[in-house]
């Protein structure tokens, strides 16, 4: 795995990613794939990008079976976006950094936007 980028595993994958406060990128992948290959340094620097904002993990499908089965992996690479322990948008597929960014992107500001208006709220 990268620096930055988190392995995660079936039994980590509740208290990791579902439990999160903040949103989470999951990089469904394995070794013997070329398009997962070709993608991990952009993971790794969407991981880089948002550290502090957003956790990025990468979950091997070969050595995880039960995660991807449970949410429905056909195919990888697979990138699903959690938030409140919820899927909230999945990309399939090779593609560039900025389209996971701006995937990404959705979701961080929609909760600062929000506790920023909760914050204005109590006030």
């Amino acid at each position: 795995m990268g620096t930055f980028a988190k392995a995660v595993t079936d039994t980590e994958f509740e208290q990791n990613v579902l439990g999160s406060d903040k949103p989470v990128l999951v990089d469904f992948w394995a070794e013997w794939c070329g398009p997962c290959r070709m993608i991990a340094p952009s993971v790794e620097a969407i991981a880089e990008q948002y550290e502090g904002k957003a956790g990025v993990y990468k979950m091997d499908v070969d050595n995880n079976p039960n995660v991807p089965q449970q949410f429905g992996i056909r195919g990888i690479p697979t990138l699903i976006v959690f938030k409140g322990g919820q899927e909230q948008e999945r990309i399939v597929g090779a593609v560039s950094r900025d389209a996971i960014a701006k995937v990404v992107d959705k979701y961080i500001e929609s909760g600062s936007a929000n506790s920023e208006a909760k914050k204005a709220e109590s006030n």
